[in-house]
C-alpha cells in the first residue's frame, strides 16, 4: 500500500494505491482535506468522492488517509460497504497531548465503522513538524490491541481475526471455534512515554536530528551562556547528534558574571563537547567607537545591549560558514512571544529547537534531562534568569514572572482568548494589556526568526498568522507598528 500524489486530467489528488504482484489492484483518493493549523491541503489537492474497499484473500479491506479518520463520513461509508478492516495511512504531526486525543478518535471510529483499524503513522522530522509514530491497532469494539512506540521507527506483524473483530500478535494463535489458545489472552502491548517531559524531550531530539541530518549539515554550533535556555538546547543537540558533532561557544562581555563562564564550561565538560571562550568586549567597543556620533558609548540602553547580542550572532554565523555547522538559536516561546530577543543577534541562526517551548517548560525539561544524567549544573536551574546585557540585569526587570507570563500567553496565543476574557480569569488588567501589546507588536520579529520544532497546537508561524501592519486599539492601549 503506497501513498502518492495522483495526477489526473482535472487536478492532483492525495491518494493511496494497493500493488499486488506488480499490478495496481485498488486506488483511493483522500476525501477530507485539512485546511487548518499547519495544513493547507485544499491549496494543492482535489478531494476524492468515493470510498475504496478491496479484497485481500477473502477479507474486505478499506483504505483511508489521515484526516479521513477525523471526520465521520468516510467511516460511515466503510461500514455501508461491509469492510472487515480499515487501513489508515498517516503523516500526523505531533503536538503536546495529541496522542490521547488521537487514540480516543481512532477507537470511536472503529466502533462507528464496525471493523478493526490499523492506524499507521509516519516517524521523523520535517522542518518544524515532528511525526511521532505511535501507530496502533484497534479492535472492532473500540479497544486498543497494540500501540507502537513514540518517535521510533519499527515494524510489527499482526493478525486480524475477522470473526472476533480483534487483532493478535503472531504468537497468539487463533484457536478453534473462538476458543483462545497460546498467548491469545495476553496483555496488549501498549507503549506510552513515561512523562509529559519525556515525550516532549524526545520530540525535540527527533526534530533537531532530522533537520540537521536531512539538510546536510556537518553538525551544530551554539552560544552557551550559562543560562537555562542554552543549557537545554545543548543537551538536545548532543542527544540528537552526538557530542563530537556539537560545538559550544561562550562569548563574555563586561556584564557577564564569572559564574556564567564557570557554569557554561562545566556543562560542556560534562557533555564532552568542543568548548571555546571568545570575549567580545574589544569588538563591541570598536563598534561603539565607529558609532560614537550616533550612540552613547557609555550607555546601557537597548542599542548597546543589542550591539552585544549582534556581535555574538556574527561570531556564530562566521563559525557556521567556516565549518558547515548549523547555528542553533536558543530562544524559547515566552521570549519570542513578547519580543524579548534581538534581531540579527540571539535570533540569528538556522534552527531553534525550543522555539515553541514556554520558559516554565524549559525548566521542567532541564530537570527531566538531569534525572537521567546530571549534565546541567544545578546552579543553572536555580539562578534568576538574565540576559546579562546590562549591569545587574534580570528578566523580571522587563517581564512579569514567567509563571504568570506563560499562563497569559497560553490563553492569548494558544487559546485565542481576548484580553477581556483573560482579565476575567483573574489576571491583573495592566499586565494582560501589556503582554497582549507586546505579542502583537513583535510579530515582525517572529517573521524573521528561524524555524524550530513545533510542540504545541498553536506554534508561531503557520499556526498563528497575524499581520505585521495593523492599527486597531485594545482596551485603550495602542497596538500597532510603532516599533518601526
Amino acid at each position: 500500500m503506497l501513498g502518492y500524489p495522483e495526477v489526473s486530467s482535472v487536478g492532483i489528488y492525495n491518494a493511496a494505491c494497493v500493488i499486488r504482484h506488480g499490478e495496481r489492484v485498488a486506488n483511493y483518493r483522500k476525501q477530507c482535506l485539512p485546511n487548518y493549523e499547519v495544513f493547507d491541503e485544499k491549496r494543492y489537492f482535489l478531494p476524492g468522492d468515493a470510498p475504496t474497499v478491496f479484497d485481500a484473500c477473502g477479507v474486505r479491506v478499506a483504505i483511508t488517509i489521515c484526516e479521513d479518520l477525523w471526520e465521520a463520513q468516510p467511516s460511515q461509508q466503510v461500514k455501508a460497504l461491509g469492510a472487515d478492516v480499515m487501513i489508515n495511512l498517516n503523516a500526523s504531526p505531533y503536538h503536546l497531548g495529541k496522542s490521547m486525543v488521537r487514540c480516543a478518535m481512532v477507537c470511536a471510529r472503529a466502533l462507528e465503522a464496525g471493523c478493526g483499524i490499523a492506524y499507521v503513522n509516519r516517524v521523523g522530522g520535517q522542518d518544524e513538524l515532528v511525526f511521532d509514530g505511535r501507530s496502533m491497532a484497534v479492535n472492532a469494539n473500540g479497544t486498543v490491541a497494540f500501540e507502537g512506540p513514540h518517535c521510533e521507527s519499527a515494524s510489527w506483524l499482526l493478525t486480524y481475526d475477522v470473526t472476533l473483530g480483534q487483532w493478535f500478535r503472531p504468537e497468539e494463535s487463533a484457536g478453534v471455534d473462538g476458543v483462545a489458545t497460546g498467548r491469545r489472552d495476553a496483555v496488549p502491548e501498549i507503549i506510552s512515554p513515561e512523562t509529559v517531559e519525556g515525550e516532549l524531550y524526545t520530540v525535540l531530539v527527533q526534530g533537531v536530528r532530522d533537520y540537521v541530518n536531512r539538510n546536510g549539515f556537518r553538525g551544530a554550533v551554539l552560544g552557551l551562556s550559562g543560562g537555562i535556555d542554552s543549557a537545554l538546547t545543548l543537551c538536545v543537540a548532543v542527544d540528537a547528534l552526538g557530542a563530537d558533532r556539537v560545538r559550544a561557544v561562550m562569548m563574555p562581555y563586561h556584564h557577564t558574571a564569572n559564574e556564567s563562564i564557570v557554569l557554561a564550561q562545566g556543562q560542556a565538560e560534562r557533555l564532552g563537547v568542543d568548548f571555546s571562550i571568545k570575549p567580545i568586549a574589544s569588538v563591541v567597543e570598536r563598534f561603539a567607537e565607529l558609532l560614537c556620533d550616533d550612540i552613547d558609548p557609555e550607555g546601557h540602553g537597548v542599542t548597546q545591549q543589542n550591539l552585544q547580542a549582534r556581535v555574538r550572532g556574527v561570531i556564530l554565523m562566521a563559525l557556521s560558514n567556516e565549518s558547515g555547522d548549523i547555528v542553533l538559536t536558543t530562544g524559547n516561546k515566552s521570549e519570542l512571544a513578547v519580543g524579548y530577543s534581538t534581531l540579527y543577534g540571539d535570533m540569528a541562526g538556522g534552527f531553534d529547537p525550543i522555539k515553541d517551548v514556554p520558559k516554565t517548560m524549559v525548566y521542567r525539561l532541564a530537570e527531566y534531562r538531569n534525572q537521567h544524567d546530571e549534565v546541567i549544573p544545578h546552579r543553572v536551574l536555580t539562578r534568576p534568569p538574565t540576559a546579562e546585557l546590562a549591569p545587574g540585569q534580570q528578566d523580571s526587570d522587563n517581564l512579569p514572572p514567567y509563571e504568570v507570563l506563560d499562563e497569559i500567553l497560553r490563553y492569548y496565543v494558544d487559546g485565542d482568548c481576548g484580553v477581556a476574557e483573560i482579565i476575567e480569569k483573574g489576571f491583573d488588567e495592566q499586565t494582560v494589556l501589556r503582554v497582549a501589546q507586546l505579542v502583537d507588536r513583535n510579530e515582525y520579529k517572529r517573521r524573521q526568526a528561524p524555524i524550530g520544532v513545533r510542540v504545541s497546537q498553536k506554534g508561531f508561524g503557520k499556526d498563528r498568522r497575524y499581520p505585521v501592519t495593523f492599527s486597531w486599539r485594545v482596551r485603550g492601549v495602542v497596538s500597532n507598528d510603532e516599533h518601526h
